[in-house]
């Protein structure tokens, strides 16, 4: 994984500082609250319901042993035990004390994380794939890039301004598992016509108040001009994006009232200007950040492994998991393993100090040192002999990350809702927590299959209600919570927005819906269909028949 060099180490190290003396003079009461608001927001920091958040980057997503112990003990030492990570690869604290946060991000620094650009009208963290570098259909590691775009966006002088918020994502595989197509800027590794690689750009998706899948505006972009193509999509969201309606600020309204191909022939006109000159990638600088990259020291091992098959066979839990949370690796002999942070009853996405201490030691011990965040609120181990699966097992049972639910029904994305976030209107957590217990059978869960369950507390989307098979918005009803359900959203590489059922539920009534939505398509499947197939089949209009029958 990349290191820091000592221009990023004194990039981190000054910015603790300068927010020390920030912090002092909020405290003495030299500055006001909407003073300090946009000092705090640039360090991550956001004042929630009942206390401070503090948002800590986790660049596309990859951390090493040391560094989710220093995560572990931030959170035993200024917060409650427990951190949640969240669907953009990040990790949040929900109670640190105003005048610990210099020392947390002090924390931080020492191993090579910070706060910076976790908020604000700024560049956020890029996300990318978590099986990147070592997933069986990947074309080429992204990982790379990511860390050329965090170079390049973090802290850049000309978009320190941003009119909003932005997001890029990028995949090098065709299975997409980042959900580009729902970011400002989606990048996409392709082939080119001579089997060079190159990115697919995507310009224009979102969620929140106004979902859109993005368009790609360039089908085919070589590699050594991605900075310079990023430069010229955001002058032209710099120069056009409006600051004067937060509403309609970010880049996916300006590409859906100007239009894609009008967007297009602006990001290429400004592009001629700064093509083929100082923000073409040098060959040397890239292979040197690869280098960070490297694949650690594999051992030669045979694909076929009969002793991995004999404990599957042996062992009919194991089993279970290992169809259900291993993934195939590109090198033989070795596996992809997801743990799960949605145990039946669970917070979605929390991890307590304990957890993240046993994760590191099981990821020095099984996968070279390194863990990575999913953007559905997972750990992933990446590098896992598959001879070490059942042992690894067994150790995950014992920290409760080893329930076998990936991409089920109770591995559920949830946001942090009214329990936390003053923008919420409606509770996630808990309507999360109800809809795992009663799907808690995993016999059931299995025979339900891929089932993708998102809940939001507001509109802006934090648990990409509008990307799940089943989305979940919390709406406030004059005091009373109330849950509007959508249907057929997707975020992979089929993309799309979930649509409205028809009017919502009360927090009562929302698990029973749930239950008739998916009861629903148990009795319409055929063949072995998973949810998104039977409802691109058979339409809205089945499930909104039989959720208002009683109406």
């Amino acid at each position: 994984m990349y290191r820091y060099d000592e221009y990023d180490q004194t990039l981190v190290d000054e910015r603790v500082r300068q927010f020390r003396g920030q912090v002092a003079r909020r405290l003495a009461g030299e500055l006001t609250e909407d003073e300090f608001k946009p000092l705090r927001l640039m360090n991550g920091l956001y004042l929630q319901l009942h206390a401070y958040m503090l948002r800590v980057a986790i660049p596309y997503g990859l951390l090493s042993a040391v560094q989710m112990r220093k995560l572990a003990h931030i959170a035993r030492r200024y917060d409650r035990g427990y951190g949640h990570f969240t669907t953009r690869q990040n990790i949040q604290y929900n109670w640190p004390k105003l005048e610990d946060t210099p020392d947390i991000l002090a924390a931080l620094a020492s191993v090579e994380m910070h706060a910076i650009q976790t908020s604000g009208n700024s560049f956020r963290n890029t996300t990318t794939d978590q099986y990147a570098g070592v997933a069986a259909d990947e074309i080429e590691d992204p990982r790379v890039y990511c860390e050329i775009i965090r170079q390049w966006s973090t802290l850049h002088p000309e978009f320190s301004f941003l009119p909003r918020k932005f997001k890029i994502a990028v995949t090098g595989a065709p299975n997409d598992r980042a959900a580009v197509r729902l970011h400002d800027i989606g990048l996409i590794m392709r082939r080119g016509d001579a089997g060079e690689t190159g990115f697919e750009v995507i310009v224009g998706g979102g969620q929140g108040r106004t979902p859109f899948v993005g368009p790609t505006i360039r089908e085919f972009l070589p590699k050594k001009h991605l900075l310079s193509y990023l430069e010229a999509i955001m002058r032209v969201y710099n120069q056009l994006g409006r600051r004067d309606n937060l509403f309609k600020a970010r880049i996916k309204i300006l590409v859906h009232e100007v239009g894609a191909e009008k967007i297009t022939e602006m990001v290429e006109e400004e592009w001629r200007h700064i093509k083929d000159g100082a923000l073409d990638l040098p060959k040397e600088e890239v292979e040197r950040i690869r280098a960070h990259f490297a694949p650690p020291p594999y051992e030669t091992l045979a694909a076929a492994q009969p002793a991995f098959e004999e404990k599957k066979r042996a062992d009919g839990a194991f089993a279970t998991w290992a169809d259900t949370n291993v993934a195939a690796h590109k090198v033989p002999g070795y596996a992809i393993v997801n743990l799960s942070l949605k145990p039946v009853g669970g917070i979605p996405g929390d991890a307590t100090a304990d957890q993240m201490d046993a994760v590191a030691d099981l990821a020095e011990h099984y996968s070279f040192g390194e863990i990575r965040v999913t953007h559905e609120q997972n750990l992933v181990l990446g590098d896992v002999r598959r001879t070490d699966l059942h042992a690894l097992w067994r150790k995950l049972r014992d920290i409760g990350m080893a329930t076998p639910n990936l991409g089920l029904i109770s591995d559920i994305i949830a946001c942090p809702g009214l329990d936390y976030c003053g923008l919420a209107n409606a509770r996630s957590i808990p309507v999360a927590q109800r809809i795992s217990n009663r799907f808690a059978d995993l016999k059931r869960q299995h025979d339900i299959g891929e089932l993708k369950i998102k809940i939001s507390g507001c509109i802006n989307a934090c648990g990409h209600h509008h990307v799940g098979h089943i989305g979940i918005l919390g709406l406030d009803r004059k005091g009373e919570e109330y849950y509007q359900i959508t249907l057929g959203g997707s975020a992979d590489q089929d993309a799309a927005i979930g649509k409205i059922v028809g009017p919502a539920f009360s927090s009562e009534a929302v698990v029973d819906a749930v239950e008739t939505v998916v009861n629903t398509y148990v009795e319409l499947r055929q063949n072995g269909e998973r949810f998104i197939d039977t409802y691109r089949r058979v339409g809205k209009e089945p499930f909104k028949e039989r959720l208002y029958a009683a109406a």
